[in-house]
């Protein structure tokens, strides 16, 4: 234990390390004298002085300040980009890493010896992929207005964007747009210490099928603004502006208003139409969207008779694909706004064998299945926390044939999924898909099935 204390790094100390492997969210791992230090921008061969943030008993967490031998699997970034700290390695071996700690949870945290993980999806495009994007104003070292993201660790600096490479080029220039004109008028930009100045963020979103681009700005509240100047200054076919009082940076609280065009954003998925309102969340990969809903019909395994209950379903977009090859559909919701976009949804797509509600699906379930009756498929797209017990325990009384689990994180997909072979399921599949590249973030689903008696 003494030699264990005597080699764990102290916060601010500088070490020379090589990188090991990834972890799961990204981090590069390296031992020292055994001892495990998670790096931030260390990819797997590097050799890299990095310097200690954390330091716990069993682990520490550092930042690359200095790359000292590159890994021979390293790359030239397209562009610097804090939400693309992969693009550094080729595709192909992200694919690979992602396939990987997919396999990794499912054993190390599920327990399962051989977990049947399938290939992963590619994406469809490597770069510019995302249909929304949010952008947060601040100023450089000269005082002039940025509009960029986040400094990596620093809540309170913002670093100019010029080319957002996971973003068109037309979100681009409606950036450069907004930029260029809040700039000429002398705008103040929100300071994250003092919690003061007037602009916050620029949230945009595009419809990729329908071509719409959908500008919205988020400012301290209490100040006027010649909007519908910056609304004819700006190439999207919509203009929103929310003031948000709050002191968090958040873009999904305030007062919203219309200022041009639609407040709600049209796209297509799978053939169908969707309107999305302006805090109403829709996979940010368009085209792996489709792929990802398109893997949870497959595995559904839907002849049209089947009753399905999707748990968690937000504007309807997996239940109204699922209602296209399935008898009927029940949809579980929390967030009100989002049911109403759902039934909206279902509405304008002429959908007529779905059902939306409102409310806690831990609460939810009993009383939806006294309405509905027994289902045959239980679908569920949970945030990353994962499945609670309780929800967990509800999903076992449904008593469905099938379960298709889509996940956003592996390791909470696993221990859920070892929840549900204890209780009698198998697992039959799991497909990861990439949608998002030159990111570590990982979307999978699985199947698993009720066991033979």
């Amino acid at each position: 234990m003494e030699g264990a204390q005597a080699t764990r790094p102290r916060r601010g100390d500088e070490l020379d390390l090589r990188i090991d492997r990834l972890a799961y969210g990204g981090a590069g791992v390296a031992r020292m004298d055994g001892f495990v230090v998670f790096v931030r921008g260390g990819v797997p061969g590097d050799r890299v002085r990095a310097r200690v943030t954390k330091s716990k008993r069993s682990f520490a967490e550092a930042d690359s300040v200095e790359l000292l031998e590159p890994s021979p699997d390293r790359v030239e970034p397209v562009a610097p980009h804090p939400g693309a700290p992969w693009q550094v390695l080729p595709y192909e071996r992200q694919l690979r890493e992602k396939e990987a700690q997919v396999r990794d949870a499912l054993e190390r945290i599920g327990g399962f010896a051989e977990p049947p993980v399938e290939p992963i999806v590619p994406a469809e495009q490597q770069l510019r992929y995302r249909n929304k994007v949010e952008y947060s104003f601040g100023t450089d070292d000269d005082g002039e207005l940025v509009l960029g993201f986040h400094r990596p660790g620093r809540f309170d600096l913002i670093d100019d964007v010029e080319s957002d490479i996971l973003a068109s080029e037309r979100v681009d220039r409606l950036r450069e747009a907004v930029k260029a004109w809040c700039r000429a008028e002398g705008l103040s930009t929100w300071d994250r210490r003092t919690q003061g100045g007037l602009l916050r963020n620029l949230v945009v979103r595009e419809g990729r099928r329908t071509g719409q681009l959908q500008a919205r700005l988020v400012t301290s509240p209490g100040s006027e603004l010649r909007m519908a100047e910056l609304a004819a200054a700006a190439p999207a076919e919509s203009m929103l502006w929310t003031r948000a009082a709050g002191v968090a940076e958040t873009t999904r609280a305030g007062e919203t208003r219309r200022v041009t065009g639609q407040a709600e954003l049209e796209e297509e998925l799978c053939g169908l139409r969707f309107r999305i309102s302006p805090d109403a969340f829709f996979q940010t990969n368009t085209e792996m969207a489709e792929r990802l809903y398109g893997t949870a019909v497959e595995l559904a395994g839907l002849s049209g008779r089947e009753r399905v209950l999707d748990l968690f379903c937000g504007i309807g977009t997996i239940a109204l694909v699922l209602a296209l090859d399935a008898g009927e559909v029940y949809g579980v919701e929390l967030v009100e706004e989002a049911v109403a976009d759902a039934i909206e949804n279902a509405r304008l797509n002429g959908i007529d064998n779905v059902r939306f509600y409102a409310g806690d699906v831990r609460l939810a379930m009993r009383p939806l299945l006294e309405r509905s009756g027994k289902p045959d498929v239980v679908v569920v797209d949970p945030p990353r926390a994962g499945l609670s017990q309780k929800v967990v325990r509800r999903v076992l009384e449904a008593e469905a044939g099938r379960i298709v689990y889509v996940s956003c994180n592996p390791t909470t997909l696993a221990p859920n999924a070892r929840q549900l072979v204890d209780a009698g399921y198998e697992l039959s599949s799991v497909r990861p898909v990439d949608m998002f590249p030159q990111t570590p973030h990982i979307e999978c689903v699985a199947l698993l099935e009720m066991g033979e008696n």
